[in-house]
């Protein structure tokens, strides 16, 4: 099975070291553009003995101060999970004396590697960075401004990458320095256990000593935000004031965790980029699943605490073979595609629709989501692909949608004349159908949903990248300048991150993302479909594609 981002999000249905900056440019450089000019003799690195010292629940911590913001790497919030602890909820770690350094990574997640950098241009572009592998991966990362009791707002982050790969620093993106210092905030980014170690439900076949099996990858979360909760006040944060976003398959961890009962209380605002989901894989197909990953190991019941004992890497091309043997059964049960997920088991985690339960916890929390125009966008690298036709596009889209191409290709040019055809196609295979949905039925909720939609397109690779999967984080993060190989850099798209980073931090604050420097931002309702558009001039429209939408069943 080949799982991935790309195969992620169009499951979802919405289509598909450092990088050198220049010595004009400091690493923090949105910061410094709009808050403090560096002098060039100035030391912005202090790491020491007595530098960036934190109390933790299980021992103390040395991180680094890095241009005015404590850093904190590798934070350790569970136990090593292999072993006995495979397949098991986390456990805690074990407390330590000395005085722990935090200045490197955390462990990825077990994840396939290989050839993780083989498409030179996939590697470019988003400048993966990845870590040692291991089981023992529960860490987190942590950026403050002070170490005091100031209380402040917490983002937590969710990586993306289905939930099969990725990891919490994964793009340069991803980093919090600079939206802690924008904000005043402390912001937390985190590894979980993913893909088949995360989410293989063996309760089917081991009884309940496993249990939660095919939810301890969120679980890890909880944990997290756990760790959160009872810690981040040493770090300056406020514990009542929690926001988890991610994006992609960590959009879909953020809905997954509003329909967790154990995540009751751990977080209060929530963002969903790229990623909106209302269901977990059904209990009863992640039952067999879990059956045929012992049948593929030659195991039987009685042996199946052996699995704990399989070298990670040999188990995960054990628990691939397991899904493709089950092609078949996915297929009857309408799973665009099987595989290893959050179980909607009924107990760790909601058998029913999510957002559906009017007095549920979820029920409480305001919710951003958001998604690209151009989701999947298959000219990047290729522009002979640039020339398409309509009549083409037709052909494109007809193993997606078969003979509903045609009607389909022709509404979303009606609604959007200006586009070429090589745009109606990524658009439509980009369709908000997910979004919309997610929307609709969180919006029968008491706290608000706010829409956006983001259409700003770098100028890079003679401009066919268009607003692509992955492409808003750095801007939601006021990491444009960091994120050079997604903007480009400059004045252009640092102007618009520092109004979307801004309605963030608003939103962080009280719910409500207005006063950042975005138009007016109406909360959504079905009847209008209210939708911020984020481009170089932002605008509310009330649900812009909703007539192209219509075509698709």
């Amino acid at each position: 099975m080949k799982s991935n981002r790309r195969n992620f999000i169009q499951t979802l249905g919405l289509g598909t070291a450092g990088i050198g900056i220049g010595s004009s440019i400091p690493l923090s450089a949105n910061a410094n553009t709009f808050d403090t000019k560096e002098k060039d003799d100035e030391q912005v690195l202090f790491v020491g003995d007595n530098i960036a010292v934190a109390n933790t629940s299980y021992g103390k911590i040395r991180g680094y101060i890095l241009r005015g913001i404590h850093t904190f790497l590798g934070v350790p919030y569970g136990a090593d999970t292999g072993g006995k602890n495979r397949f098991m909820p986390p456990q805690k770690p074990e407390p330590w004396t000395d005085i722990k350094p935090t200045v490197w990574w955390g462990n990825t997640a077990p994840q396939i590697m290989e050839k993780r950098y083989a498409d030179q241009y996939a590697s470019f572009v988003d400048h993966w960075n990845y870590d040692d592998v291991s089981e023992d991966c529960l860490r987190l990362n942590v950026w403050t401004p002070v170490l005091d009791n100031k209380k402040r707002p917490v983002i937590v982050w969710l990586h993306g990458g289905g939930f099969v790969n990725g990891n919490g620093i994964e793009q340069d993106g991803y980093y919090g320095e600079n939206i802690s210092r924008l904000g005043d905030v402390v912001y937390v980014s985190l590894n979980h256990r993913l893909g088949t170690l995360g989410f293989t439900n063996l309760a089917g076949v081991g009884g309940d000593k496993f249990a939660a099996s095919g939810n301890v990858g969120m679980l890890d979360i909880v944990a997290a935000l756990e760790w959160v909760k009872a810690n981040i006040g040493n770090f300056g944060g406020d514990a009542n004031n929690v926001t988890i976003i991610g994006q992609s398959g960590g959009g879909a961890k953020v809905c997954t965790l509003m329909a967790m009962p154990s995540a009751k209380g751990l977080f209060h605002k929530a963002v969903s980029l790229s990623g909106s989901t209302l269901s977990g894989v059904p209990k009863e197909y992640s039952e067999k699943l879990g059956a045929a990953v012992l049948k593929e190991a030659g195991l039987g019941p009685n042996d199946i605490d052996k699995l704990q004992q399989i070298p990670w890497r040999q188990y995960i091309d054990i628990a691939n073979k397991a899904v493709a043997s089950m092609a078949e059964e996915a297929k009857k049960m309408n799973l665009m595609r099987g595989g290893f997920a959050p179980v909607g088991d009924g107990h760790y985690l909601s058998d029913k629709p999510f957002f559906s339960d009017a007095n549920h916890f979820s029920a409480d929390v305001p919710l951003i989501i958001s998604s690209t125009f151009n989701e999947f966008s298959p000219s990047r690298t290729d522009a002979r692909i640039e020339q398409v036709s309509f009549s083409d596009v037709k052909e494109k889209l007809k193993p997606r949608f078969g003979d509903k191409s045609g009607e389909i290709t022709d509404a979303y040019a009606k609604v959007f004349p200006n586009k070429k055809p090589i745009e109606i196609w990524s658009m439509i295979m980009s369709n908000r159908k997910n979004v919309i949905a997610a929307a609709d039925a969180k919006v029968k909720q008491k706290a608000p949903v706010y829409v956006a939609w983001f259409g700003w397109q770098p100028p890079l690779f003679d401009g066919r990248m268009r607003a692509f999967h992955c492409d808003d984080i750095c801007f939601w993060f006021y990491n444009t300048d960091l994120m050079l190989t997604h903007t480009g850099g400059g004045a252009r798209p640092r102007r618009l991150s520092e109004k979307m980073a801004k309605s963030f931090l608003n939103f962080v604050r009280t719910g409500n993302p207005n006063g950042g420097g975005l138009p007016n931002w109406a909360p959504y309702t079905t009847a209008n479909g209210e939708t911020m558009i984020l481009d170089d001039v932002c605008v509310l429209k009330n649900d812009p594609d909703r007539e192209a939408r219509k075509a698709i069943v």
